[in-house]
């Protein structure tokens, strides 16, 4: 029920943004957390009239995104994250744990309707596995213990207070250098750490200058690409008489990656630095952070930051909306995002035009990852040649990197560019087990087997001789106590699931490439099987056959995986 007050929420909401339909998500989401994490079709036909669209474009939307609920779900929605990550740290024990206490499988309700039970997709927490997520609140490094204590205390009615564990490990000290600072995330502690100077060097600097700098420094996306940051900002239309915007990527949601969340979650404000230089340099007056839904309490972490910066008449040239998605992989594909900030599906666009001549509302607009934007305030403050000084040319500067899987301390560990492999294991506490193989660059990218680790740097071109991609630097370590055939379905169950729907290759290439792959491991398969789902992989992984990178993003992975476990593969036919 939509009462007086949530109206005028909306209304408000609407008035912030530069077209009203980008209110739509934000406002569907207000809509079902008043409502007992639920939308019935007289919310989401109100919601549309506040905004100002047709009741079937709000309906389209919600049944679109995960995360909204056109059906009942308990008081407690227990979501578990059953990635590969989670898979690989234990997460079906939980699962098997839950439903052994609730009485109920996996996508159920208890009698009492206190508990759904869900099974879900990447949750961002791949180095704190097994995660929970209880409506919007994560519960991380879960054991059958503490997951007993969770049912008792939400059985009292009293969510528990959150508690994490990160492992800290960084030789560059420059994007976590404020994880595990108390108060990290006030603008107080921010500044007296020398937060905001380099912005104050820069609005001293012409726009052109500042583009050059972050140019010459060799800054390459921390998204998964790799283009060169400064390159990009170059492309942007100029003399144009329409505004410039400015997005930061937060999506964060492919498995194996959860290195922005540490930024955003510990240190906001050099985010919110990095784009009002950024924005500066671009000519943009209003500028996104577009994140993943799931993270709610890190998206109001950065609101908190952005009124702060305001305060301090930090923002006095550029404003900075905080955008959360709704659940969908694809939104991390730049078009996809810009479509759902609109307030649409999260479907990609043809290209071109490429965002930077037509972008948000048809605008120029840049897009840039999280981990890129909070790199810019270093370059800016102490020059690019002092960037340079970490890494190798090409591959310049520090990066994160998130591992997780068979190692003894998952997490997020700060290094540069180029770090030999083994070190960054050694600092992850080792492997736990055997290795088999290992993921380097998040779940798009080419498996390695255990003997191609041992010469892998962490960058851009040892990656691309090794057969694989530095991608967003998501590490996951498999032992050899997983099926490699197991993984793979697991890797196209994700894909299957995820895919827009927009393609046909994508969509019943994914889903028949599901089918095999449980045939198989059924024990029905037949070589005849196996043979064509190497065909089905290998025409998707032609560069173009889809209209965005997810096609390939699973072609590759499932293609390496059955080269190079081809017996694993075989083994399974009877």
């Amino acid at each position: 029920m939509i009462d007086h007050r949530l109206e005028e929420k909306i209304v408000e909401l609407k008035g912030r943004y530069p077209q009203k339909e980008s209110a739509l998500m934000p406002a569907l989401m207000l809509a079902q957390n008043a409502n007992e994490n639920f939308l019935s079709k007289d919310d989401i036909d109100r919601v549309a009239g506040l905004v100002g669209v047709p009741s079937g474009k709000a309906y389209g939307v919600t049944t679109y995104y995960t995360m909204y609920n056109a059906k009942k779900v308990g008081k407690y929605h227990l979501q578990v994250d059953t990635n590969i990550p989670a898979t690989l740290m234990g997460a079906l024990d939980i699962v098997k744990h839950l439903e052994s206490k609730l009485g109920i499988k996996a996508g159920g309700t208890t009698a009492d309707g206190l508990f759904t039970l869900s099974k879900v997709e990447c949750l961002g927490s791949c180095g704190t596995c097994p995660v929970i997520q209880v409506n919007d609140v994560y519960y991380e490094n879960m054991t059958p213990e503490k997951t007993d204590a969770l049912l008792e205390s939400l059985k009292k009615g009293v969510l528990p207070e959150r508690k994490i564990d990160y492992h800290y490990g960084t030789t560059c000290n420059v994007l976590l250098k404020n994880r595990g600072v108390e108060n990290s995330t006030s603008i107080d502690t921010y500044k007296k750490g020398g937060g905001y100077q380099a912005l104050a060097k820069a609005s001293q600097m012409e726009p052109r200058e500042i583009v050059q700098a972050v140019k010459d420094a060799g800054i390459r996306g921390r998204g998964g690409a790799g283009f060169p940051a400064g390159v990009k900002w170059g492309f942007l239309a100029k003399d144009t008489g329409k505004p410039v915007y400015l997005v930061c990527n937060a999506d964060e949601g492919e498995p194996g990656t959860f290195k922005d969340r540490q930024i955003m979650e510990y240190d906001p404000h050099l985010l919110v630095e990095g784009m009002a230089i950024s924005a500066r340099a671009l000519g943009a007056k209003l500028a996104f952070i577009y994140i993943r839904g799931e993270f709610g309490w890190i998206a109001d972490i950065l609101e908190n930051a952005i009124a702060e910066a305001k305060a301090d008449g930090q923002l006095a040239d550029v404003d900075i909306i905080v955008h959360r998605g709704a659940g969908a992989y694809v939104c991390g594909e730049e078009t996809a995002l810009i479509e759902s900030i609109e307030g649409k599906r999260g479907q990609p666009r043809m290209k071109p035009p490429f965002p930077a001549v037509a972008g948000l509302y048809g605008c120029p607009t840049i897009v840039n990852n999280v981990e890129t934007l909070a790199s810019v305030p270093f370059v800016i403050e102490h020059g690019a040649d002092e960037f340079k000084k970490w890494g190798s040319e090409n591959n310049y500067g520090f990066k994160l990197f998130g591992i997780s899987g068979a190692v003894n301390k998952p997490g997020v560990y700060e290094y540069p560019m180029g770090v030999p492999f083994g070190e960054l294991i050694e600092a992850a506490g080792g492997y736990k087990g055997n290795i088999k193989a290992a993921i380097v660059g998040g779940l798009s990218t080419p498996i390695l087997k255990a003997e191609e680790l041992k010469t892998l740097k962490m960058d851009y071109d040892s990656c691309e001789k090794h057969g694989t991609a530095l991608g967003s630097g998501g590490v996951m370590v498999v032992s050899d106590e997983f099926s490699i055939p197991e993984l793979a379905l697991r890797t196209i169950e994700f894909y299957a699931h995820e895919s827009c729907g927009k393609c046909a290759l994508c969509k019943e290439g994914s889903y028949t490439v599901v089918l095999i792959l449980r045939k198989l491991l059924s024990g029905f398969g037949q070589m005849k099987d196996l043979e064509a789902c190497e065909r089905i992989v290998n025409t998707i992984n032609f560069g173009g056959s889809t209209l965005c990178p997810t096609g390939q993003a699973f072609a590759a992975p499932i293609k390496t995986m059955v080269e190079k476990f081809r017996d694993e593969f075989v083994a399974l036919i009877k």
